[in-house]
């Protein structure tokens, strides 16, 4: 019995179910670092989260350890060599302890930010050099998860077994065939392993599949581990579209081609334009957006002067994100189309041809130029802005060659306050009309403000809180330093978050809609365009809006709506761990090509299905024909109008 214990099949099945024990101590502290996010997990649901997380589990030790595994099952003698055992144990530890501890102790902190697995956008986007500070501010403010993760790497290493020298059961030619045998058996066993199964109705396992392992897609994430879901989104499959219409169906139904829709009762042609997107503005921080947060609060919101601007502006006070990363908020805001099951900016299709709001006023005579206090080229947003039409691009390189590096936060770039000077000192020298848009990024971790602004700030509920109010008066001293200026009362200023904080202290504001809820509206200096929208709203409206305040007289392409023109279809849909929709009252959950779920928006506990209460038809059909759209002009690289002229307005 000792002798088999020690063979080599026997001593490699123990060292690959080591992996799985070190996976599932991962996965333990993944939930228990992210409970509030993931919700209460009950007892009833555990087994069939086990079960799918041994299911990706065996798929991420097989793309981690093919090599290793290939290497110890080679059917010859010379695995008997100690110098051969040697390297098959550094391989074995060194990979491990990085694409199976390390990655997925990161992903616990990644999910607590993102919403989502880490995956292979993100290595193709940390390329900044600001990487390793930002590494080791991590590293100290998580320290315990370092611990762990040194703790399961000692594991790995301890209990592989390195002193044991394997003992062959079988002599001679019997030894090789066996051997043979167990090697092809075990490829075999790994490719059904990768697949999840063996028929040939079995697709190779994908991402969605954690659904149908848990109740929510939050809790999906559970389920999921690395290097699976590295590996699995560095293929770049391509676009999958959904046949739901005919064409002519279809373009009844939902067209993201418009015709132009002039606002009548208003008109801002002309005007300059100044959007301003706001890193972590969720709308909770708002006491004018959220009043009864605030009610019993000494603290009356954390930004009073956007509240001040909102008050005399348009405010969309039931603006949503449509998404939750920065990385998909540009596209949306600039060139109303949004992000689906991946962001936009990433997708190959996007470097199609397309005619974004920046681009359309450019060619209109119109200066452009984006600014944003990070390093040239940070997350593609530089080259983003080249593509939607912005002429110049400013950036951390160009405010330290004209003001030093006294002004670096050490981490992302430039302080709000000094990059919004800054930005005001450049727009002096365009010529009008023009076009701007800055990215703020104070308000973002790892939550610092300059020190001359520490005790002038409050300290906020979440540690977000004190960089929005610092964000929130770094606005409020461009304003005071451009408000002389000839060309400020003939601009028109657009205020929109790119996505919630991270940090949120409402209870409601981890559930949809109101974990997409944002700051979002409108500010003319001269009260030209005052009130309030009331209804839904989302980033992608921001464009269409504009086209119609500005009287541009021009067919153009956009998956949002002119939310000054009544006849728009009310209703956002967005991916967010699945598709949903939102309306004035409920929301809608759509899977299996079919409505499954509705509920109230005040059901924060999603305990009321109204499947069968409330009339969906109208609503699935919306978000069948916008996913068709989504994906087929994605498919295409069709992001323009062309000779397409007819309403996109519903029937």
């Amino acid at each position: 019995m000792s002798r088999l214990i020690r063979t080599y099949p026997l001593l490699t099945t123990w060292r690959i179910a080591l992996l799985y024990v070190v996976l599932m101590l991962c996965r333990v502290a993944f939930v228990l670092y992210n409970t509030e996010l993931l919700c209460p997990i009950a007892w009833s649901e555990v087994p069939a989260l086990i079960e799918g997380a041994l299911r990706f589990d065996t798929v991420s030790i097989i793309y981690a350890n093919c090599l290793w595994i290939v290497l110890s099952l080679l059917p010859f003698r010379f695995r008997e060599n100690k110098i051969y055992s040697d390297i098959l144990y550094w391989l074995y530890v060194v990979v491990n302890s990085i694409a199976v501890v390390a990655i997925n102790m990161c992903d616990a902190v990644y999910f607590r930010y993102t919403q989502k697995r880490f995956t292979a956008e993100e290595i193709f986007f940390a390329d900044n050099s600001n990487s390793v500070l930002l590494v080791f501010k991590f590293l100290a403010e998580n320290w315990y998860l370092v611990v762990c993760a040194i703790v399961f790497m000692v594991l790995l290493a301890k209990s592989y077994g390195r002193n044991i020298k394997p003992k062959p059961l079988l002599q001679g030619a019997a030894y090789y065939i066996c051997s043979t045998v167990l090697f092809f058996a075990s490829i075999t066993l790994a490719v059904g392993g990768v697949r999840g199964g063996f028929s040939r109705m079995v697709r190779p396992i994908a991402i969605p599949v954690a659904m149908q392992y848990a109740t929510d897609g939050n809790k999906a994430n559970i389920v999921l581990s690395n290097p699976f879901c590295i590996l699995r989104t560095v293929s770049g499959e391509g676009v999958t579209v959904p046949q739901y219409f005919e064409e002519d169906e279809l373009n009844e139904i939902f067209s993201p081609c418009h015709a132009p829709a002039k606002t009548t009762n208003v008109s801002l042609a002309n005007r300059n334009v100044v959007v301003f997107v706001m890193e972590s503005l969720s709308a909770e921080h708002s006491a004018y957006l959220c009043p009864d947060i605030y009610a019993n609060e000494e603290q009356k919101g954390y930004t009073p002067f956007l509240d001040s601007l909102m008050r005399e502006g348009y405010t969309f006070s039931r603006m949503y994100a449509n998404g939750k990363r920065s990385i998909q908020a540009l596209p949306s805001i600039w060139s109303s189309i949004p992000s689906l099951k991946e962001p936009f900016m990433l997708m190959a299709e996007s470097l199609g041809e397309s005619r974004p709001l920046p681009r359309i006023l450019a060619d209109g005579g119109y200066s452009t130029a984006f600014f944003c206090g990070s390093e040239r080229g940070s997350m593609g947003f530089g080259a983003y802005a080249n593509t939607a039409g912005f002429e110049q691009n400013y950036s951390l390189e160009d405010y330290e060659q004209m003001c030093g590096k006294d002004d670096f936060d050490g981490f992302w770039g430039i302080w709000d306050d000094c990059f919004l000077s800054f930005m005001g000192r450049k727009i002096d020298d365009m010529k009008e009309p023009f076009m701007t848009s800055v990215f703020t990024i104070s308000s973002h971790h790892p939550f610092v403000v300059p020190d001359k602004w520490r005790e002038r700030l409050p300290e906020g509920k979440t540690k977000v809180q004190k960089c929005v109010a610092y964000t929130d008066a770094a606005i409020e001293r461009f304003f005071e330093e451009n408000s002389h200026k000839a060309w400020f009362p003939r601009t028109v200023f657009v205020f929109v978050a790119d996505h919630v904080s991270s940090e949120r202290f409402a209870p409601r504001s981890n559930v949809l809609p109101y974990d997409m809820h944002i700051v979002g509206f409108i500010y003319t200096p001269d009260g030209a365009l005052k009130g309030e929208y009331d209804r839904i709203a989302s980033q992608i409206d921001i464009m269409p809006t504009m086209m119609g305040l500005m009287q541009i007289d021009e067919p153009y392409f956009a998956y949002g709506r002119n939310l000054l023109d009544e006849q728009s279809e009310q209703c956002v849909v967005l991916y967010d761990n699945g598709y949903k929709a939102i309306t004035n009252d409920y929301i809608f959950v759509f899977s299996n090509d079919s409505v499954s779920e509705i509920y109230a928006l005040n059901d924060i506990s999603r305990t009321h299905n109204l499947v069968g209460e409330v009339e969906k038809e109208r609503v699935e059909r919306y978000i069948k024909a916008f996913i068709q759209q989504y994906y087929g002009n994605a498919k295409e690289k069709n992001f323009r109008v062309g000779d397409c002229v007819s309403s996109s307005e519903p029937r």
